[in-house]
């Protein structure tokens, strides 16, 4: 594995014996690590930068880990995986149900939480080819994305899109002439079921319009007053 490919884990645990445990063996895994001992630093890390997964403690000081994995969740689709010492049942579904990918008790065996971590990169591998594999090019007017290597393209001109953008542009290409709400919007491309700020998706539309929009011309993507958006053929 190379610098370039090594797979970026954010760790964020405030027992720090067990964070260096956990951060030496990953590393010498060849994963690139960092570490922080509370939540709210650990939240504007997973926040600023880009991770292939987060490995994060529920009991932190300044802000838990669920209330962590909640802000994430919005924003970020980052892949992750809870380490806790409760083991109750009601621990574990509150996780998850804040947007955890999958959970640890402690105390764990390294080899554990390295299968883990595999299963969980395997899973997401498969998911893209499955995507990839359903339909390889989606277009709309002169837009179009290659699935396989999630390639947007303006005629000829590629266009460079965030993973949640790239997201949010395929679900209304692949729906074109439904018009799609600010919820079910939220549902199917930031993947929550509850309750979160519909303003996320206008924001993510407007970063959207700046990028495939041209001057002058109409956009793209239609709002739908007082519903949601749309694009028309």
């Amino acid at each position: 594995m190379t610098e370039k490919d090594k797979q970026r884990v954010l760790i964020i645990e405030d027992e720090t014996n067990l964070a260096g445990f956990v951060e030496l063996e990953l590393q010498h895994e060849g994963y690139e690590t960092a570490v922080c001992h509370d939540g709210r630093t650990g939240l504007e890390m997973a926040l600023e930068e880009d991770w292939d997964v987060i490995l994060l403690d529920l009991m932190l000081p300044e802000l838990n880990g669920l209330e962590v994995c909640r802000r994430i969740r919005p924003v970020k689709d980052t892949p992750i995986i809870i380490m806790t010492a409760r083991d109750s049942v009601m621990d574990r579904v509150s996780g998850l149900d804040q947007g955890a990918d999958d959970y640890i008790v402690k105390p764990f065996a390294i080899e554990e939480l390295l299968a883990r971590l595999r299963a969980l990169f395997r899973r997401i591998d498969h998911e893209e080819e499955q995507r990839a594999q359903q339909q390889p090019t989606v277009n709309y007017r002169d837009l179009s994305i290659e699935k396989a290597n999630r390639i947007v393209k303006r005629g000829e001109e590629v266009i460079d899109l965030t993973k949640r953008e790239y997201e949010l542009l395929l679900f209304l290409m692949e729906n074109v002439n439904m018009v799609m709400s600010r919820d079910v919007l939220l549902e199917k491309v930031w993947g929550y079921t509850s309750e979160v700020e519909t303003n996320v998706v206008d924001v993510y539309i407007r970063y959207l319009r700046n990028k495939i929009d041209l001057p002058n011309q109409d956009s793209y993507i239609q709002t739908v007053r007082g519903t949601g958006y749309v694009m028309r053929t």
